[in-house]
């Protein structure tokens, strides 16, 4: 008979930084350690309800991971700018909700080099380091730039992708630790070949506007994983909503069983039970 530990709306895991990664489930109200469960029977079993994670209206399809289509096309969070800051529309004056914009997009951000499933150029928010780099499943991390704005970062980094990765081969991460490699030897070549560009960029909108970090500290990231799969399995919660297994490892905002894989993130909103035994 499998015990119910908890049941709720759920939201990605909240991670902090340890050694390992220490997780924790947020199933509505409660807050579940999942470090403990490595090696135990846990099972997530899906009522068929979503519930947007904005409005809390009930939704029969979620959008962005865990929203209601009306805040899908309402809230600034959800524009397609969020995943292409380089395409920030805030200075124009149609940003969906400027007061949000100024709060998360006008504030500093910080372009990074990251080793996921090998290196890769990403920006966050400077309140989102480290989480932003455990989110992802990086095993090394370190800042590189820091930027006045999201728009500022975006451009950056669509020069920095024009010779680096930009997404993670999530399949990859999962399957193990990418080799380790030189960040700091990463960044002094990528500036080197990118330098014209950058200089181009802080003559349109000012010195200040870029300042590169030089030789910062690195962030080493160990994850709670017993075992990484040979072959990567993905659940998929909309046509099996019963899933689960051992508990093998937890890595990004990804579960690890002994019979798949689920991303915790995808399901935002969704109503779920999680059980043991």
């Amino acid at each position: 008979m499998s015990e119910i530990l908890a049941t709720g709306a759920v939201r990605k895991m909240r991670v902090q930084l340890a050694d390992p990664v220490q997780y924790t489930m947020l199933l509505g109200e409660h807050e579940i350690p999942l470090n403990q469960y490595l090696g135990q029977t846990l099972g997530l079993e899906y009522s068929g309800t979503i519930n947007c994670m904005h409005c809390g209206r009930k939704t029969a399809k979620s959008f962005n991971q865990g929203y209601c289509y009306p805040c899908f096309k309402r809230l600034a969070q959800c524009d397609s700018c969020i995943m292409s800051p380089e395409k920030c529309h805030y200075a124009t004056g149609t940003c969906r909700e400027p007061e949000w914009g100024e709060q998360h997009c006008m504030v500093d951000h910080f372009v990074y080099l990251a080793n996921t499933s090998g290196l890769k150029v990403g920006i966050t928010r400077g309140s989102q380091v480290p989480t932003r780099w455990m989110d992802q499943g990086a095993t090394q991390a370190q800042a590189i730039f820091r930027v006045d704005t999201r728009l500022h970062s975006g451009l950056v980094e669509s020069l920095f992708k024009k010779h680096i990765a930009d997404k993670t081969n999530w399949q990859a991460m999962l399957k193990a630790d990418a080799e380790p490699c030189d960040l700091e030897r990463e960044r002094k070549r990528l500036l080197a070949e990118c330098a014209g560009e950058i200089d181009e960029v802080r003559q349109q909108f000012g010195l200040q506007a870029i300042t590169v970090l030089e030789e910062q500290p690195q962030t080493l990231i160990q994850y709670p994983v017993l075992q990484y799969p040979v072959k990567v399995k993905s659940f998929n919660l909309d046509k099996t909503p019963v899933v689960g297994g051992t508990l093998l490892g937890i890595k990004g905002q990804y579960l690890i069983f002994d019979a798949g894989v689920i991303n915790m993130r995808k399901y935002g909103g969704y109503q779920l039970s999680l059980t043991r035994g």
